[in-house]
Protein backbone atom coordinates (compact mmCIF):
# COMPACT_ATOMS: atom_id res chain seq x y z
CA UNK A 1 0.00 0.00 0.00
CA UNK A 2 1.08 3.57 -0.45
CA UNK A 3 2.80 5.68 2.13
CA UNK A 4 0.07 7.83 3.62
CA UNK A 5 1.05 9.29 6.92
CA UNK A 6 2.60 12.69 7.40
CA UNK A 7 0.31 14.14 10.07
CA UNK A 8 2.50 17.15 10.72
CA UNK A 9 5.97 18.51 10.58
CA UNK A 10 8.47 16.47 12.40
CA UNK A 11 11.47 18.20 11.03
CA UNK A 12 14.96 17.33 10.05
CA UNK A 13 17.16 19.73 8.27
CA UNK A 14 20.03 20.26 6.03
CA UNK A 15 22.17 22.81 4.77
CA UNK A 16 24.68 23.59 2.21
CA UNK A 17 27.39 26.00 1.66
CA UNK A 18 26.89 24.52 -1.69
CA UNK A 19 25.70 26.77 -4.36
CA UNK A 20 24.44 30.02 -3.43
CA UNK A 21 23.58 30.11 -7.09
CA UNK A 22 20.22 30.42 -5.43
CA UNK A 23 21.33 33.83 -4.23
CA UNK A 24 23.52 34.93 -7.11
CA UNK A 25 22.70 37.98 -9.20
CA UNK A 26 21.83 35.84 -12.22
CA UNK A 27 19.55 33.70 -10.13
CA UNK A 28 17.74 36.69 -8.70
CA UNK A 29 16.82 37.73 -12.22
CA UNK A 30 14.95 34.44 -12.40
CA UNK A 31 13.01 35.45 -9.31
CA UNK A 32 11.53 38.29 -11.33
CA UNK A 33 10.28 35.93 -14.04
CA UNK A 34 7.28 34.80 -12.05
CA UNK A 35 6.10 38.30 -11.23
CA UNK A 36 6.64 39.78 -14.68
CA UNK A 37 5.05 36.76 -16.35
CA UNK A 38 2.05 36.99 -14.05
CA UNK A 39 1.57 40.59 -15.02
CA UNK A 40 1.88 39.76 -18.72
CA UNK A 41 -0.69 37.02 -18.49
CA UNK A 42 -3.04 39.01 -16.34
CA UNK A 43 -2.48 42.67 -15.66
CA UNK A 44 -5.11 42.67 -12.94
CA UNK A 45 -3.34 40.72 -10.20
CA UNK A 46 -5.09 42.03 -7.06
CA UNK A 47 -3.01 44.64 -5.29
CA UNK A 48 -3.44 46.53 -2.06
CA UNK A 49 -1.05 49.40 -1.34
CA UNK A 50 1.26 47.93 -3.98
CA UNK A 51 1.33 44.47 -2.34
CA UNK A 52 -0.12 41.41 -4.05
CA UNK A 53 -3.23 40.15 -2.28
CA UNK A 54 -3.71 36.44 -1.69
CA UNK A 55 -6.99 34.65 -1.19
CA UNK A 56 -8.35 34.58 2.34
CA UNK A 57 -10.62 31.52 2.14
CA UNK A 58 -10.88 28.16 0.38
CA UNK A 59 -13.36 27.50 -2.46
CA UNK A 60 -15.44 25.25 -0.16
CA UNK A 61 -15.64 24.59 3.59
CA UNK A 62 -14.41 21.34 5.12
CA UNK A 63 -16.74 18.37 5.50
CA UNK A 64 -17.56 16.37 8.63
CA UNK A 65 -15.22 13.58 9.69
CA UNK A 66 -17.74 12.12 12.11
CA UNK A 67 -18.98 9.44 9.69
CA UNK A 68 -15.56 7.79 9.29
CA UNK A 69 -14.29 5.10 11.67
CA UNK A 70 -10.52 5.15 11.93
CA UNK A 71 -10.46 2.37 14.53
CA UNK A 72 -11.01 -0.35 11.92
CA UNK A 73 -7.80 0.79 10.22
CA UNK A 74 -5.58 1.52 13.20
CA UNK A 75 -6.50 -1.20 15.72
CA UNK A 76 -3.77 -3.51 14.40
CA UNK A 77 -1.13 -0.78 14.33
CA UNK A 78 -0.54 -0.04 18.02
CA UNK A 79 3.16 0.63 18.60
CA UNK A 80 4.02 0.39 14.91
CA UNK A 81 5.36 3.03 12.55
CA UNK A 82 2.57 4.29 10.30
CA UNK A 83 4.58 4.58 7.11
CA UNK A 84 2.54 2.25 4.93
CA UNK A 85 -1.01 2.62 6.22
CA UNK A 86 -3.54 4.15 3.85
CA UNK A 87 -5.77 6.52 5.80
CA UNK A 88 -9.30 7.59 4.75
CA UNK A 89 -9.22 10.83 2.80
CA UNK A 90 -11.69 12.29 5.29
CA UNK A 91 -8.78 12.78 7.68
CA UNK A 92 -6.80 14.84 5.17
CA UNK A 93 -6.61 18.57 4.68
CA UNK A 94 -6.34 19.99 1.12
CA UNK A 95 -2.60 20.59 1.16
CA UNK A 96 0.39 18.44 0.28
CA UNK A 97 2.99 17.88 2.99
CA UNK A 98 5.35 19.96 0.83
CA UNK A 99 2.95 22.87 1.20
CA UNK A 100 2.50 22.22 4.90
CA UNK A 101 6.22 22.54 5.60
CA UNK A 102 6.37 25.82 3.66
CA UNK A 103 4.38 27.25 6.57
CA UNK A 104 7.70 27.55 8.38
CA UNK A 105 8.02 30.76 6.39
CA UNK A 106 4.88 32.42 7.74
CA UNK A 107 6.94 34.49 10.19
CA UNK A 108 9.89 35.23 7.89
CA UNK A 109 10.10 38.72 9.39
CA UNK A 110 11.84 37.10 12.38
CA UNK A 111 14.68 35.94 10.10
CA UNK A 112 14.89 39.40 8.56
CA UNK A 113 15.03 40.86 12.06
CA UNK A 114 17.90 38.52 12.93
CA UNK A 115 19.73 39.63 9.78
CA UNK A 116 19.40 43.28 10.78
CA UNK A 117 20.70 42.94 14.36
CA UNK A 118 24.33 43.64 15.25
CA UNK A 119 24.29 41.82 18.61
CA UNK A 120 24.71 38.01 18.46
CA UNK A 121 22.54 37.42 21.55
CA UNK A 122 19.69 39.39 20.00
CA UNK A 123 20.13 37.44 16.77
CA UNK A 124 19.85 34.16 18.68
CA UNK A 125 16.67 35.43 20.36
CA UNK A 126 15.13 36.20 16.98
CA UNK A 127 16.17 32.80 15.60
CA UNK A 128 14.71 31.06 18.66
CA UNK A 129 11.44 32.93 18.18
CA UNK A 130 11.43 31.85 14.52
CA UNK A 131 12.04 28.20 15.50
CA UNK A 132 9.01 28.31 17.83
CA UNK A 133 6.84 30.21 15.35
CA UNK A 134 7.61 27.59 12.67
CA UNK A 135 5.47 25.02 14.53
CA UNK A 136 2.73 27.44 15.62
CA UNK A 137 0.51 26.75 12.61
CA UNK A 138 0.02 23.19 13.91
CA UNK A 139 -2.23 24.44 16.69
CA UNK A 140 -5.65 22.79 16.10
CA UNK A 141 -4.49 21.50 12.68
CA UNK A 142 -5.61 17.91 13.13
CA UNK A 143 -6.09 17.22 9.42
CA UNK A 144 -3.38 15.16 7.71
CA UNK A 145 -1.68 16.68 4.67
CA UNK A 146 -1.56 14.58 1.50
CA UNK A 147 1.57 12.47 1.08
CA UNK A 148 3.71 13.98 -1.69
CA UNK A 149 4.24 11.75 -4.71
CA UNK A 150 7.82 10.89 -5.55
CA UNK A 151 9.16 13.78 -7.64
CA UNK A 152 6.41 16.19 -6.54
CA UNK A 153 7.57 19.79 -6.08
CA UNK A 154 6.30 23.02 -4.56
CA UNK A 155 7.52 26.53 -5.04
CA UNK A 156 6.47 29.63 -3.16
CA UNK A 157 7.54 33.19 -3.89
CA UNK A 158 6.49 35.94 -1.49
CA UNK A 159 7.95 39.23 -2.60
CA UNK A 160 6.22 41.10 0.24
CA UNK A 161 7.97 38.79 2.74
CA UNK A 162 11.22 38.75 0.78
CA UNK A 163 11.77 35.04 0.12
CA UNK A 164 11.35 32.24 -2.37
CA UNK A 165 11.05 28.53 -1.60
CA UNK A 166 11.37 25.26 -3.49
CA UNK A 167 10.81 21.73 -2.20
CA UNK A 168 10.90 18.26 -3.69
CA UNK A 169 9.80 14.81 -2.54
CA UNK A 170 13.14 13.04 -2.84
CA UNK A 171 12.17 9.64 -1.40
CA UNK A 172 8.95 7.67 -1.06
CA UNK A 173 10.04 4.82 1.24
CA UNK A 174 10.98 6.29 3.64
CA UNK A 175 9.12 9.51 2.89
CA UNK A 176 11.59 12.41 2.73
CA UNK A 177 10.74 15.98 1.75
CA UNK A 178 13.65 18.35 1.04
CA UNK A 179 13.29 22.14 0.96
CA UNK A 180 15.40 25.22 0.28
CA UNK A 181 14.37 28.83 0.94
CA UNK A 182 16.37 31.96 0.31
CA UNK A 183 16.06 35.68 0.79
CA UNK A 184 15.30 37.72 -2.33
CA UNK A 185 17.76 40.27 -0.92
CA UNK A 186 20.50 37.64 -0.58
CA UNK A 187 20.89 37.81 3.20
CA UNK A 188 19.72 34.38 4.39
CA UNK A 189 19.30 30.75 3.33
CA UNK A 190 17.04 28.30 5.18
CA UNK A 191 16.88 24.62 4.32
CA UNK A 192 16.23 21.13 5.53
CA UNK A 193 14.86 17.69 4.76
CA UNK A 194 11.99 16.15 6.65
CA UNK A 195 11.45 12.53 7.59
CA UNK A 196 8.55 12.34 10.05
CA UNK A 197 8.40 9.02 11.85
CA UNK A 198 4.89 8.37 13.11
CA UNK A 199 3.59 5.83 15.61
CA UNK A 200 0.10 4.99 16.80
CA UNK A 201 -0.27 4.47 20.56
CA UNK A 202 -3.91 3.43 20.91
CA UNK A 203 -5.44 6.85 21.54
CA UNK A 204 -2.83 9.06 19.91
CA UNK A 205 -0.44 9.42 16.99
CA UNK A 206 3.06 10.66 17.76
CA UNK A 207 5.41 12.25 15.23
CA UNK A 208 9.11 11.94 15.99
CA UNK A 209 11.33 14.62 14.43
CA UNK A 210 14.34 13.41 12.48
CA UNK A 211 17.42 15.41 11.49
CA UNK A 212 18.20 19.12 11.55
CA UNK A 213 17.06 22.42 10.10
CA UNK A 214 19.73 24.92 9.07
CA UNK A 215 19.45 28.69 8.88
CA UNK A 216 22.36 30.73 7.53
CA UNK A 217 22.61 34.48 8.08
CA UNK A 218 24.99 35.31 5.26
CA UNK A 219 25.82 38.89 6.29
CA UNK A 220 26.96 37.68 9.71
CA UNK A 221 28.61 34.46 8.46
CA UNK A 222 26.49 32.56 10.98
CA UNK A 223 24.77 29.20 10.74
CA UNK A 224 22.18 27.86 13.18
CA UNK A 225 20.91 24.28 13.33
CA UNK A 226 18.08 22.70 15.29
CA UNK A 227 15.35 20.06 15.14
CA UNK A 228 11.67 20.33 15.97
CA UNK A 229 9.93 18.93 19.08
CA UNK A 230 7.80 15.80 19.16
CA UNK A 231 4.19 16.33 18.15
CA UNK A 232 1.24 14.27 19.35
CA UNK A 233 -2.38 14.22 18.17
CA UNK A 234 -4.66 12.92 20.93
CA UNK A 235 -8.03 11.15 20.65
CA UNK A 236 -7.52 9.66 17.20
CA UNK A 237 -10.25 7.09 17.89
CA UNK A 238 -12.74 8.87 20.12
CA UNK A 239 -13.22 12.34 21.57
CA UNK A 240 -12.05 15.78 20.50
CA UNK A 241 -8.76 15.82 18.62
CA UNK A 242 -6.10 17.99 20.20
CA UNK A 243 -2.39 18.56 19.74
CA UNK A 244 0.55 18.96 22.07
CA UNK A 245 4.25 19.41 21.34
CA UNK A 246 6.96 18.31 23.73
CA UNK A 247 10.65 17.66 23.95
CA UNK A 248 13.90 19.60 23.99
CA UNK A 249 14.99 21.71 21.03
CA UNK A 250 18.63 22.85 20.90
CA UNK A 251 19.55 25.70 18.58
CA UNK A 252 23.30 25.98 18.02
CA UNK A 253 25.09 29.01 16.60
CA UNK A 254 28.04 27.29 14.94
CA UNK A 255 29.96 30.57 14.61
CA UNK A 256 29.86 31.82 18.22
CA UNK A 257 29.23 28.58 20.13
CA UNK A 258 26.11 30.09 21.71
CA UNK A 259 23.28 27.65 22.30
CA UNK A 260 19.57 28.07 22.95
CA UNK A 261 17.88 25.19 24.79
CA UNK A 262 14.08 25.21 24.57
CA UNK A 263 11.88 22.82 26.54
CA UNK A 264 8.46 22.27 24.96
CA UNK A 265 6.56 21.01 28.00
CA UNK A 266 4.05 18.15 27.97
CA UNK A 267 0.68 19.24 29.32
CA UNK A 268 1.09 17.42 32.68
CA UNK A 269 -1.49 16.11 35.14
CA UNK A 270 -3.62 19.24 35.48
CA UNK A 271 -2.84 20.68 32.05
CA UNK A 272 -0.89 23.54 33.63
CA UNK A 273 2.01 23.14 31.23
CA UNK A 274 -0.05 22.82 28.02
CA UNK A 275 1.63 24.69 25.13
CA UNK A 276 4.34 26.11 27.41
CA UNK A 277 7.89 26.63 26.19
CA UNK A 278 10.74 27.55 28.54
CA UNK A 279 14.46 27.70 27.95
CA UNK A 280 17.60 29.78 27.96
CA UNK A 281 20.47 31.02 25.84
CA UNK A 282 23.99 30.24 27.01
CA UNK A 283 27.38 31.22 25.63
CA UNK A 284 30.15 28.75 24.76
CA UNK A 285 31.34 28.77 28.40
CA UNK A 286 27.76 27.72 29.44
CA UNK A 287 26.97 31.01 31.12
CA UNK A 288 23.22 31.73 30.95
CA UNK A 289 22.67 34.98 29.06
CA UNK A 290 18.88 35.14 29.10
CA UNK A 291 15.73 33.08 29.65
CA UNK A 292 13.14 32.57 26.91
CA UNK A 293 9.57 31.60 27.79
CA UNK A 294 6.01 31.66 26.51
CA UNK A 295 3.65 29.40 24.56
CA UNK A 296 4.13 28.04 21.06
CA UNK A 297 0.47 28.82 20.40
CA UNK A 298 0.68 32.43 21.53
CA UNK A 299 3.90 34.37 22.16
CA UNK A 300 7.54 34.21 23.27
CA UNK A 301 9.42 36.56 25.65
CA UNK A 302 13.01 36.96 26.84
CA UNK A 303 14.19 38.20 30.23
CA UNK A 304 17.24 38.33 32.50
CA UNK A 305 17.80 34.91 34.21
CA UNK A 306 17.82 36.36 37.73
CA UNK A 307 14.54 38.21 37.22
CA UNK A 308 12.99 35.00 35.86
CA UNK A 309 14.10 32.89 38.85
CA UNK A 310 12.79 35.47 41.33
CA UNK A 311 9.45 35.53 39.52
CA UNK A 312 9.23 31.72 39.46
CA UNK A 313 9.83 31.46 43.21
CA UNK A 314 7.03 33.87 44.01
CA UNK A 315 4.77 32.09 41.50
CA UNK A 316 5.45 28.69 43.08
CA UNK A 317 4.29 29.87 46.51
CA UNK A 318 0.91 30.83 45.07
CA UNK A 319 0.71 27.64 43.00
CA UNK A 320 1.34 25.40 46.03
CA UNK A 321 -1.65 26.79 47.90
CA UNK A 322 -3.83 26.44 44.81
CA UNK A 323 -2.69 22.89 44.08
CA UNK A 324 -3.58 21.72 47.59
CA UNK A 325 -7.21 22.42 46.68
CA UNK A 326 -7.03 20.67 43.27
CA UNK A 327 -7.98 17.00 43.51
CA UNK A 328 -8.35 14.70 40.55
CA UNK A 329 -12.09 14.46 39.89
CA UNK A 330 -13.04 10.84 39.23
CA UNK A 331 -11.03 8.20 37.42
CA UNK A 332 -9.22 8.84 34.17
CA UNK A 333 -11.50 8.60 31.14
CA UNK A 334 -10.64 5.31 29.43
CA UNK A 335 -12.08 6.39 26.09
CA UNK A 336 -10.56 9.82 25.47
CA UNK A 337 -7.77 12.02 26.75
CA UNK A 338 -9.65 15.15 27.72
CA UNK A 339 -7.89 18.25 26.56
CA UNK A 340 -6.93 20.46 29.50
CA UNK A 341 -8.62 23.81 29.65
CA UNK A 342 -6.44 26.22 27.70
CA UNK A 343 -5.15 29.17 29.67
CA UNK A 344 -4.25 31.50 26.86
CA UNK A 345 -2.41 34.10 28.90
CA UNK A 346 1.31 33.97 29.62
CA UNK A 347 2.41 35.34 32.99
CA UNK A 348 4.85 38.02 31.84
CA UNK A 349 7.90 38.58 34.03
CA UNK A 350 8.57 42.30 34.68
CA UNK A 351 11.34 43.58 32.42
CA UNK A 352 10.68 41.03 29.65
CA UNK A 353 11.05 41.75 25.93
CA UNK A 354 8.45 40.43 23.49
CA UNK A 355 10.11 38.34 20.75
CA UNK A 356 7.08 37.09 18.82
CA UNK A 357 3.30 37.03 18.96
CA UNK A 358 1.11 34.80 16.81
CA UNK A 359 -1.22 36.36 14.24
CA UNK A 360 -4.92 35.78 14.85
CA UNK A 361 -6.61 33.30 12.54
CA UNK A 362 -9.47 34.31 10.26
CA UNK A 363 -12.95 34.17 11.79
CA UNK A 364 -13.98 31.30 9.47
CA UNK A 365 -10.82 29.23 10.17
CA UNK A 366 -12.74 26.48 12.03
CA UNK A 367 -14.74 25.70 8.87
CA UNK A 368 -11.57 25.80 6.73
CA UNK A 369 -9.48 23.03 8.37
CA UNK A 370 -8.26 25.53 11.02
CA UNK A 371 -6.01 27.12 8.40
CA UNK A 372 -4.13 30.33 9.06
CA UNK A 373 -4.37 33.15 6.52
CA UNK A 374 -0.98 32.04 5.21
CA UNK A 375 -2.10 28.41 4.76
CA UNK A 376 -5.29 29.54 3.03
CA UNK A 377 -3.28 30.89 0.10
CA UNK A 378 -0.82 28.03 -0.42
CA UNK A 379 -2.78 26.03 -3.01
CA UNK A 380 -4.06 29.07 -4.91
CA UNK A 381 -3.32 28.91 -8.63
CA UNK A 382 -2.97 32.58 -9.49
CA UNK A 383 -3.32 33.97 -13.02
CA UNK A 384 -0.18 33.30 -15.06
CA UNK A 385 1.15 30.58 -12.75
CA UNK A 386 0.36 27.67 -15.08
CA UNK A 387 2.86 28.96 -17.62
CA UNK A 388 5.57 29.35 -14.97
CA UNK A 389 5.33 26.52 -12.43
CA UNK A 390 6.97 23.13 -12.84
CA UNK A 391 4.35 20.57 -13.99
CA UNK A 392 5.16 18.58 -10.81
CA UNK A 393 3.96 21.43 -8.53
CA UNK A 394 1.41 20.50 -5.82
CA UNK A 395 -1.07 23.05 -7.15
CA UNK A 396 -1.69 20.77 -10.13
CA UNK A 397 -2.60 17.71 -8.02
CA UNK A 398 -6.19 16.79 -8.95
CA UNK A 399 -6.99 15.04 -5.66
CA UNK A 400 -6.02 18.05 -3.55
CA UNK A 401 -7.87 20.41 -5.90
CA UNK A 402 -11.02 18.26 -5.76
CA UNK A 403 -10.92 18.20 -1.97
CA UNK A 404 -10.36 21.94 -1.83
CA UNK A 405 -13.46 22.37 -4.02
CA UNK A 406 -15.50 20.20 -1.66
CA UNK A 407 -15.78 17.16 -3.97
CA UNK A 408 -14.72 14.37 -1.62
CA UNK A 409 -15.71 11.47 -3.92
CA UNK A 410 -13.68 12.81 -6.82
CA UNK A 411 -10.76 13.54 -4.45
CA UNK A 412 -10.79 9.95 -3.20
CA UNK A 413 -10.87 8.51 -6.74
CA UNK A 414 -8.05 10.79 -7.91
CA UNK A 415 -5.94 9.98 -4.88
CA UNK A 416 -6.33 6.27 -5.57
CA UNK A 417 -5.51 6.79 -9.26
CA UNK A 418 -2.34 8.78 -8.48
CA UNK A 419 -1.14 6.20 -5.96
CA UNK A 420 -1.72 3.37 -8.44
CA UNK A 421 0.13 5.33 -11.12
CA UNK A 422 3.04 5.79 -8.72
CA UNK A 423 3.11 2.07 -7.91
CA UNK A 424 3.05 1.16 -11.61
CA UNK A 425 5.95 3.55 -12.31
CA UNK A 426 7.97 2.01 -9.48
CA UNK A 427 7.35 -1.52 -10.84
CA UNK A 428 8.46 -0.40 -14.29
CA UNK A 429 11.69 1.05 -12.90
CA UNK A 430 12.37 -2.15 -10.95
CA UNK A 431 11.75 -4.24 -14.05
CA UNK A 432 14.28 -2.16 -16.01
CA UNK A 433 16.75 -1.92 -13.08
CA UNK A 434 16.42 1.88 -13.09
CA UNK A 435 17.17 4.04 -10.06
CA UNK A 436 15.00 7.04 -9.26
CA UNK A 437 16.86 10.26 -9.96
CA UNK A 438 16.03 13.41 -7.99
CA UNK A 439 16.03 16.71 -9.89
CA UNK A 440 16.79 19.61 -7.56
CA UNK A 441 18.35 17.99 -4.47
CA UNK A 442 21.08 15.42 -3.92
CA UNK A 443 22.80 13.78 -0.97
CA UNK A 444 25.79 15.68 0.39
CA UNK A 445 27.56 16.66 3.61
CA UNK A 446 26.11 19.37 5.81
CA UNK A 447 29.23 21.48 6.56
CA UNK A 448 27.94 22.34 10.06
CA UNK A 449 26.54 19.05 11.39
CA UNK A 450 28.76 16.82 9.26
CA UNK A 451 25.80 14.55 8.51
CA UNK A 452 24.74 13.25 5.10
CA UNK A 453 21.66 15.17 4.03
CA UNK A 454 19.66 16.26 1.01
CA UNK A 455 21.13 19.50 -0.35
CA UNK A 456 19.72 21.86 -2.95
CA UNK A 457 21.78 21.73 -6.14
CA UNK A 458 20.36 24.96 -7.58
CA UNK A 459 18.86 25.74 -10.93
CA UNK A 460 15.15 25.36 -10.18
CA UNK A 461 14.37 29.00 -10.88
CA UNK A 462 16.04 28.83 -14.29
CA UNK A 463 12.68 27.34 -15.32
CA UNK A 464 14.14 24.47 -17.31
CA UNK A 465 11.44 21.90 -16.64
CA UNK A 466 12.11 19.48 -19.47
CA UNK A 467 12.22 15.76 -18.73
CA UNK A 468 10.32 16.01 -15.46
CA UNK A 469 8.32 12.90 -14.50
CA UNK A 470 4.65 12.69 -15.39
CA UNK A 471 3.26 12.08 -11.89
CA UNK A 472 -0.29 13.46 -12.20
Amino acid sequence: MSNEDEFFDAVTGLDSDESYEGVSEASFKDAQVFESSSQKNNGSVPQENGIKKHRTSLPAPMFSRNTVSIWSILKKCIGLELSKITMPIAFNEPLSFLQRISEYMEHTYLIRRACSLSDSLERMQAVAAFAVSAVASQWDRTGKPFNPLLGETYELTREEQGFRWVSEQVSHHPPVSAFHAESLAGDFVFHGSIYPKLKFWGKSVEAEPKGNITLELLKHNEAYTWSNPYCCVHNIILGKLWIEQYGTVEIVNHSTGDKCVLNFKPCGMFGKELHKVEGYIQDKSKKKLCVIYGKWTECMWSVDPQAFETHKKSEKKGDYKKQKNEEVEGAENDDADDMPEVQETVSVVPGSTLLWRIDSRPAHSATMYNFTNFAMSLNELEPGMEAILAPTDCRFRPDIKAMENGNIDEASKEKERLEEKQRAARKERNKNDEEWSTRWFQMGTNPYSGSQEWLYTGGYFNRNYQNLPDIY
